[in-house]
């Protein structure tokens, strides 16, 4: 269902702060970090048609911006590039001026593209953030990191342009925790070890992989502890990545023998009945608020489906 609330008439007038570390850039780029659902070439018309003025004087193209003036934009229609807004269930953990974290559930995109235009966690997200404000799609939800459709968990957003270039920064910094949890196939034999393996892309099949033969690999590190083992050949893990690449967790726990159940890339062909997407659960983030500083540990509880996974298996202890 699209969001039919009333919205301000256009044209609609607010202003922005030029920020430090947009001290120089071009008026036009300044507008597209803070209006991200307006295309720069739309922006570059409201320039040219007298809407933007920076110190009370009117720009031009040519300007640059410098640090704490004051930018009036005068919006006189509808963004561009607007994300469909979709009135979909959010599970929100926190929320703040500047940043929102949510429980993502399995088997939902986080953003549209190749199969899945819509239903997705941005589409979610924009809708829920037209409602705070005075026009739709002012502010356009920043997913900063991904999970893969299949995982559950806990991911951040960010509404403004500033919270997520900060943010941005720290996750390719390594300066942010990530805790998953995953259930493998297998006893697990080391309670507690680190997997130090470069990951790259097969060639044979496009899938990522620790294979010396794999191209362009990147170094790549998971340190992991076992959280239980079960009398049936599986284990819950608790698997933390050190850095960022594309299916970490997977190609890794798979490479030492220990795949994650029901992955349908990287796992083994038998473990489905007990849950029908891969057992991975984004536990909890820990990082550094993007503009005020404060340290935030945010954690996404068990799904029910990997819940009913696992439950089954200590049953069967004996």
């Amino acid at each position: 269902m699209q969001n039919a609330r009333p919205t301000t008439p256009y044209p609609y007038t607010t202003v922005v702060t030029v920020e430090n570390y947009l001290d120089r850039e071009k008026i036009d780029r300044f507008l597209t970090r803070h209006f991200r659902n307006y295309t720069p070439q739309r922006m570059q018309r409201l320039i040219r048609g007298g809407c933007i003025w920076i110190d009370d004087v009117p720009a031009e193209p040519r300007f640059r911006v410098r640090a704490g003036q004051q930018v009036r934009v005068r919006l006189i229609e509808p963004p561009d590039k607007l994300i469909e807004a979709q009135d979909l269930p959010l599970d929100i953990l926190y929320e703040d001026e500047n940043i929102i974290a949510v429980n993502k559930p399995p088997r939902q995109s986080a953003h549209p593209g190749g199969n899945y235009h819509d239903g997705t966690l941005a589409n979610a997200l924009q809708y829920y953030l037209d409602r705070q404000t005075p026009l739709l799609g002012l502010l356009r939800p920043g997913i900063v990191h991904r999970l893969d459709r299949l995982t559950s968990g806990v991911i951040v957003v960010c509404k403004d342009h500033h919270a997520h270039r900060n943010l941005s920064i720290d996750f390719q910094s390594g300066r942010v925790a990530k805790t998953y949890l995953a259930l493998v196939h297998g006893h697990v034999a080391d309670d507690a070890g680190e997997i130090d393996a470069a990951i790259g892309r097969a060639a044979e099949n496009g899938l990522m992989s620790v294979a010396p033969t794999a191209t362009g690999s990147k170094a790549a590190v998971t340190r992991f502890r076992v959280l239980e083992r079960f009398q049936l050949p599986y284990s819950l893990v608790e698997a933390k990545p050190l850095t960022g690449r594309l299916h970490q967790i997977r190609v890794h726990l798979s490479s030492v023998g220990h795949a994650i159940v029901a992955d349908e890339f990287y796992g083994a062909s038998h473990g489905e009945h007990l849950l029908d997407r891969q057992a991975l659960h984004a536990a909890e983030i820990a990082f550094t608020h993007p503009l005020t500083g404060d340290p935030l540990v945010i954690s996404a509880p068990l799904p029910v489906d990997f819940q009913q996974a696992v439950e089954p298996l200590r049953r069967n202890r004996g």
